[in-house]
Formats: C-alpha cells, structure tokens, sequence
C-alpha cells in the first residue's frame, strides 16, 4: 500500500492500494461491456453517482481519498477478448479511467491497445485531457467514441461541485484537438449544474453530438442549499436548461439528446 497527497493545497491524503482483480471485461446496462481499471476516483465530484460501490468494495473512507489499482486489469483482458462476444465497451461506469494514477500505472491505455489490436468497438468516458496521451493508440481504432463530461459552462460552479476534475476549457480544448484529429466526441452534460445552459455555444466544433441527463442523485443537496442554489434543483430548472440547450443545438446542427425529461 502506497499513499500519495493530492496536489491540491490543503487536500487529504489518498490512499491507494495495488490490487489483483478477478476479472475486467463485465457486463453492463449501458453497453454491452465495461472496463472499470481502478475502484474509486480521484476526482471526487460531489454529486457522483459511484458512491454507492463502497457499499460492496468495504471502503470506509471518504469518497475520492482512496483508490484500488487493478494492477493485473490488462493481463485479464488479453485471455477475456478471446473468450467473450466482440461487441462495445465502456471505459469507464464507476471511475474515471484518466484520474490522475492514470499517468502513472498507465492501465486504460493498455487496455486500449488490446481492445484495439482486437477490434473492439470502444467508448471513452473521461473529465481529463490525460486522453490525449492516447490519440495515437485511439487512432487504430476502427470503431471508437470518446466522450468528456461537462457538467456546466462556469469554471467556479465547476470549483463548488467538482473542485478535483479538471477546468470546462481544458476539457473543451481536449474535445476540440480530439475532433479535430478525426475521433469521433460527444460532450455528457450530467448533471445539469448551474450554468449548464452556457455550454453548447462553447462545444460547437468540439462535438458530434450532445447528451443531457439531470443525473440527480442527491449527494450534492447540501452545497446547493450552501450556495443558496435550492432552486436549480427544480424541475422546471431542468426543463428551462435542457429546453435551452436542444434550441442552440437545433441552431447550431448538434444532435442532442435529452433524458430524464
């Protein structure tokens, strides 16, 4: 067991563990397989859904200060693909497979060259522009997505709820160059945050398509009621945003699609 500090000032330590898992290729309700290389993520964005998973991992500590690293995760996927149907994966459901670690232990990216040398369909789901790191293994790909998480347009609104991922620019610009060089993006707005409406303007160029979810999962009301922003928590706020962003999208010639509505 290692520990590392957060670069952030102030921040508490992480706890990270190198772990051997069972198994890394899984089936999933969104698409037919999911990759999930780490259990925990350094982000910890306030609001995320994947809390729930310390209810079977046996974490006791806080969301975000701990990080299991599946160190074996390429090892399994190379005897997986060629026992399992080829059809599409996710990377990642419950962690972000560009959290920081990522940088170091390099597990997503060589799963990616597996997947890739296999040709597996692939969906990338991130908030960091450490995917970048991976254009060249992302352009073997015959089939790939890779999709950023941008949850509102204010990078202070961003501080509030999700002070550990990455600033909106860097994620848009990651989105922009990823385009640019021919993969195929599309920008998640989930959660709506307060300024979610301002994006669309700023993702035009960067996208194929847009994808909106309230994504209201609670764990976030009291920084809500802490900035006094109880009223974007309303339906008719999630109706007024999401009927906005269809509209500039309309406008602009993005598909969007809207759920939750």
């Amino acid at each position: 067991m290692t520990v590392e500090h957060r670069p952030d000032e102030g921040a508490v330590p992480l706890i990270v563990r190198e772990i051997k898992a069972k198994s890394i290729l899984s089936a999933s309700k969104i698409y037919p397989y999911v990759i999930n290389p780490y259990v925990g993520c350094q982000h910890a964005c306030s609001y995320c859904y994947a809390r729930y998973m310390k209810k079977f991992t046996g974490h006791k500590e806080p969301w975000g200060s701990f990080v299991d690293v599946k160190v074996n995760a390429a090892e399994l996927l190379a005897k997986e693909v060629g026992k399992k149907k080829r059809d599409s994966v996710w990377i990642s459901g419950v962690c972000d497979p560009y959290q920081p670690l990522e940088a170091k232990y390099q597990l997503t990216r060589h799963c990616l060259e597996i997947l890739a040398h296999n040709d597996w369909p692939v969906v990338v789901q991130t908030r960091s522009p450490l995917v970048l790191r991976d254009l060249d293994v992302l352009k073997t790909f015959k089939r790939v997505e890779v999709g950023f998480s941008v949850t509102t347009a204010d990078d202070a609104t961003r501080q509030i709820f999700e002070p550990h991922a990455p600033p909106i620019a860097l994620r848009i610009s990651a989105l922009a160059e990823l385009h640019r060089a021919g993969i195929r993006t599309y920008a998640m707005i989930a959660p709506v945050l307060p300024g979610a409406e301002a994006l669309v303007t700023r993702l035009a160029g960067a996208v194929d398509y847009i994808l909106v979810d309230r994504m209201n999962y609670h764990y976030a009301d009291y920084l809500y009621r802490k900035y006094h922003l109880e009223e974007n928590l309303s339906e008719g706020y999630f109706v007024w945003v999401s009927q906005s962003i269809r509209s500039d999208c309309s406008r602009l010639q993005i598909p969007c699609t809207v759920v939750c509505m």
